[in-house]
């Protein structure tokens, strides 16, 4: 299977929207940060391993948390896939951290903070 193939990209959209309903309804691990997303999820043209990005929206310790209380339950995230999906093989998940979200909103703030201390010198010198 190509790497953009139709089939590809519709099965790493159906395995990431799987994932992520688990992760917000059936995940009942307290490790797992309730700001926790799925960024982006590839399936190797196999279908045995997947990769799952996963961002947090919290501090570094509630990023390794999450990262541990996720590879604990991969047996049931695993399960729950091969519930909700007809498939012959249910991929085995590799999580990896993911910080894009939280390095986004990193970012628009100093941006924001850049562009109101410019407004208020800018209104400040008009007479």
């Amino acid at each position: 299977m190509r790497k953009n193939s139709v089939k590809s990209t519709r099965l790493n959209s159906e395995v990431y929207r799987e994932l992520s309903n688990i992760l917000h309804g059936g995940l009942k691990d307290p490790r797992i940060h309730p700001m926790t997303s799925v960024v982006k999820v590839d399936v190797a043209s196999d279908l045995k391993t997947a990769k799952a990005y996963i961002s947090v929206l919290g501090s570094e310790e509630d990023a390794k948390k999450t990262m541990e209380g996720l590879k604990s339950s991969a047996g049931f995230i695993r399960h729950s896939l091969a519930k909700n999906l007809n498939l012959r093989n249910t991929p085995e998940i590799e999580y990896i951290l993911d910080d894009s979200i939280a390095y986004g909103v990193r970012m628009t703030k100093l941006i924001d903070e850049v562009v109101g201390s410019d407004g208020a010198d800018t209104e400040a010198e008009e007479p």
